[in-house]
């Protein structure tokens, strides 16, 4: 073939793509908090008795997951400035990747909070728990616990779905390997360590979870 492996000047580059590589862990760590509270509250909206709360939330969660995010991203940044509304291309992705993994995780949230017993929440009004209190204090952590399985296997979806901000030039792990293999044409040796990182961070994320998942959970 002609092609001889040279990983030097990728080597030398390295520095470039462990930024790239933080700063992807930053958009997703922010995006996926950011997710959590909205696919919270859409998903106790989803259970809700009250059509009001219903409607809307459903109407959100089948809206955002029937999209690629490809096309979210593009159009925050690209279409909103021509209505006005005008933000850097890092605060774009992660509003974007925030109102994503919302909608993942309200339906995440929605199987843990219907797996909880409804008896939990009748001692709880026995006791002289308000509603809120009980959704606070009893509901969540249980919920949270039940779903950890499924809520790891997102995060690292989510983990994976930065690379797309290289699409609007935020500087991530994707971006950084592009402009590398643009600069030094070592395309295979750039991808073959750009795709090393995200294989050996997706894994310590995943046995990081596992962790988690052991120790918090529910006793059978």
């Amino acid at each position: 073939m002609g092609y001889t492996l040279n990983f030097a000047a990728v080597w030398r580059s390295f520095d470039q793509l462990l930024e790239g590589l933080l700063l992807s862990l930053g958009l997703a760590f922010i995006s996926i908090l950011i997710g959590a509270a909205i696919g919270l509250i859409i998903a106790f909206a989803l259970i809700s008795k009250s059509r009001w709360l219903q409607r809307p939330a459903a109407l959100y969660v089948t809206i955002i997951r029937n999209l690629p995010i490809l096309v979210l991203v593009l159009f925050a940044f690209f279409a909103l400035p021509q209505l006005g509304i005008r933000i850097g291309k890092i605060q774009s992705f992660v509003a974007v990747l925030s109102i994503y993994s919302g909608a993942y995780l309200a339906e995440v949230f929605r199987a843990g909070l219907l797996s909880i017993p409804k008896g939990l929440t009748e001692a709880g009004l026995a006791i002289g728990l308000t509603p809120m209190q009980i959704r606070v204090s009893i509901i969540t952590p249980l919920m949270l616990r039940n779903v950890l399985p499924s809520l790891s296997s997102t995060i690292i979806s989510l983990f994976k779905d930065t690379s797309l901000a290289a699409a609007i030039a935020v500087p991530e792990l994707t971006f950084e390997a592009r402009k590398i293999n643009v600069e030094t044409f070592r395309v295979i040796e750039t991808w073959m360590v750009a795709s090393g990182l995200y294989v050996v961070t997706c894994s310590v994320l995943a046995a990081l979870m596992r962790v988690v998942e052991r120790r918090l959970a529910v006793p059978r």
